[in-house]
């Protein structure tokens, strides 16, 4: 998840995630990681000077190890100036580097895995370069995506009114598992 909100307060992306996961079976093992209380590192660029890339320590060795252990990576992040919280961004950025570790098969392992996003905001065409950023991450490492629920957000609890977005939670992954 990649809101700012305050700590403890849930947002209506969230919100929205968890109306969704609750569709999912009961046996389903969920991972919920809230990016804004990680610590994880500014991502530095040395696909040209260094090459290779070390393993990463603390937050970001835990970040990348959820991330090699899941099936289904699900992107929970509200749409801020047109594209993705900073903390997500971030995290899409040490991909990069991920893909750049002696001996871990980074990419060929995200192949494996599907792709989906969910996001709020005031309105669909304000998502819409965040949806396409998704959709390029999937295609770049040939994961299959999954699709995108969006949600009017805006003020707290304006999704729960946005009754498009309910139907459609209740749904979402049923789709993608038929």
């Amino acid at each position: 998840m990649a809101s700012n909100r305050e700590p403890g307060q849930i947002g209506n992306t969230e919100w929205l995630a968890r109306r969704a996961a609750a569709s999912l079976p009961a046996d389903s093992q969920q991972t919920w990681k809230r990016l804004a209380g990680l610590q994880l590192p500014e991502f530095v660029d040395q696909r040209h000077t260094v090459g290779s890339y070390p393993w990463p320590q603390g937050a970001a060795r835990d970040l990348l190890d959820a991330t090699m252990a899941c099936t289904d990576l699900v992107l929970v992040a509200p749409v801020y100036w047109f594209s993705f919280p900073s903390t997500l961004k971030t995290y899409l950025d040490h991909w990069s580097a991920w893909m750049r570790i002696e001996g871990l098969p980074f990419k060929e392992e995200m192949a494996k895995k599907r792709l989906y996003l969910i996001t709020t905001s005031g309105d669909r065409a304000k998502a819409q370069p965040m949806i396409d950023s998704t959709q390029l991450c999937a295609r770049f490492l040939a994961m299959e995506f999954g699709g995108t629920l969006w949600g009017k957000g805006g003020p707290p609890d304006a999704v729960q009114s946005d009754l498009t977005a309910l139907a459609s939670a209740e749904m979402f992954f049923k789709r993608a598992a038929a």
